[in-house]
């Protein structure tokens, strides 16, 4: 007997009947009362034979969901062609295959979107407008100018600083005819060479002329005519290893034909700057500076070599500095020992009209105002420059710590009448100074370590003037 049966309007349409005829609560798959059919989830093996699937819905799935949905109403049997068909078993075991596909396939892509992470939400405000009323108008600050006339733009210069008569050291676009007439300071003849076999640069002074006469800042000097000019030659910006001539007395024309060398390489060389410091020698008074010259060594040609005439300029300072003193200073509570380190010093003021000095160093112990215990170091003949390195002990007991000053001179040997005066410092109770104060107080907060400091020397008056120790001593 023949059957005719027609053709399945839609695979969808097909799934929802077999929901219908099977129970709801019965898993078609095996017939197990499971309404999720969890019993009958694809396995992860099942599921890649899917392959990746992009990030987002494809359309098509959301299309083929929504039909789901909504049902297929919108297809009607005219719009598909009817054909008879024979009802065979294997024909009705096809479509019940078809459609148990279909549901399984829509299942496992239905658990793939729940596992895939959801989008994040961004919560947007909307954006408020204000609307002004008719009464409030939008103001634009206004930008108050002021209109210059010619002569209020011109009245704005400074002419003293477009003159060449200005208080100041920029002379680099002055001749030295120009410089020796404005400033009358004399002029320094020089001259510098470089040696590539050895490393040393040889810098020889050779003379001066037309220096002015001696000021004298107090009346203890006694010839006012003529001055005692030595020059200073040194390396900047460190000043390291500084060199002095002779003195020569009583003369504005002085000859003095003396080479110094420095160790130095030659590119080293070529960054630093000579400077030259004509100075006028007083025994009696700090020694004044007469000018001094710069020459910056990458203008010049080292390798070849030249001498030079150049106008002296003024000096930022009227009066040279008496030099700088390196000490240690070290406490031993339990010794009561205070041990003092005079290690060196550097750019001493010249006391003798030879050339150099003997710098020695005079260290006094003074407990309150009472001189206790005087030493001093040797003397080094020819240098302004001396290495000491010797030490010194003084029994202070803890509890007089606090009371004890110590009283450090620098003086240079002289062997026919008394030693020259070159500078002085304080450290301790009655401290010179503010350096002097800082050294002696990291002393005491640093027992049983040595503790180094530089200090730059200061006259006998100054000191006299702020430390009562410095009364004291001789």
């Amino acid at each position: 007997m023949a059957y005719i049966q027609l053709e399945p309007l839609n695979e969808g349409f097909l799934s929802r009947i077999s929901d219908l005829l099977l129970c709801r609560w019965t898993c078609r798959h095996c017939c197990q009362k499971c309404y999720e059919s969890s019993c009958c989830q694809s396995s992860e093996d099942e599921v890649e034979i899917l392959g990746p699937f992009p990030a987002q819905t494809p359309p098509w799935l959301l299309a083929s969901r929504s039909s789901d949905k909504d049902g297929d109403s919108v297809h009607t049997a005219s719009e598909v062609p009817l054909t008879p068909r024979t009802d065979s078993p294997d024909r009705r075991c096809s479509s019940s295959d078809t459609s148990k596909s279909t549901y399984s396939l829509t299942r496992r892509i239905s658990s793939l979107e729940s596992r895939r992470p959801s989008s994040p939400l961004i919560d947007i405000k909307p954006i408020e407008f204000g609307v002004l009323s008719a009464k409030k108008e939008p103001i634009q600050p206004s930008v108050l100018r002021r209109t210059y006339t010619p002569d209020d733009y011109f009245r704005k210069f400074e002419p003293r600083l477009y003159s060449l008569d200005a208080n100041s050291d920029d002379v680099d676009f002055l001749t030295d005819a120009e410089i020796l007439s404005k400033y009358q300071l004399g002029m320094l003849h020089f001259s510098t060479q470089y040696d590539l076999l050895h490393n040393q640069l040889t810098v020889r002074v050779i003379e001066a002329r037309d220096l002015p006469p001696p000021i004298s800042h107090d009346g203890a000097r006694q010839d006012m005519a003529h001055s005692n000019p030595y020059v200073k030659i040194c390396l900047l910006p460190d000043q390291k290893n500084s060199k002095q001539t002779g003195v020569k007395r009583k003369t504005q024309k002085p000859v003095f034909e003396e080479r110094y060398t420095f160790e130095i390489p030659f590119l080293e060389a070529q960054r630093r700057t000579l400077l030259l410091t004509v100075l006028d020698f007083d025994k009696f008074s700090r020694h004044c500076v007469i000018g001094k010259v710069a020459v910056p060594l990458c203008e010049v040609d080292l390798v070849k070599g030249g001498h030079w005439w150049k106008a002296l300029i003024p000096s930022s300072q009227n009066e040279v500095e008496l030099g700088e003193l390196l000490l240690s200073l070290n406490y031993l509570p339990s010794a009561g020992r205070l041990n003092v380190d005079v290690i060196r010093a550097k750019q001493l003021l010249q006391t003798d009209v030879s050339q150099g000095s003997d710098p020695f160093v005079k260290i006094q112990l003074v407990h309150g105002l009472k001189l206790v215990k005087t030493k001093k170091t040797s003397f080094l003949r020819g240098t302004i420059d001396p290495f000491y390195n010797e030490s010194f002990s003084f029994k202070v007991p803890q509890e007089e710590l606090e009371n004890a000053s110590l009283v450090f001179t620098v003086f240079g040997h002289n062997m026919k009448s008394s030693n020259d005066f070159i500078g002085r410092i304080v450290i301790g109770q009655y401290s010179s100074g503010a350096s002097e104060s800082n050294h002696w107080r990291r002393m005491l907060n640093a027992h049983r370590t040595a503790v180094e400091q530089w200090h730059s020397l200061r006259s006998r008056a100054e000191c006299d003037r702020v430390s009562p120790a410095s009364l004291e001593v001789t």
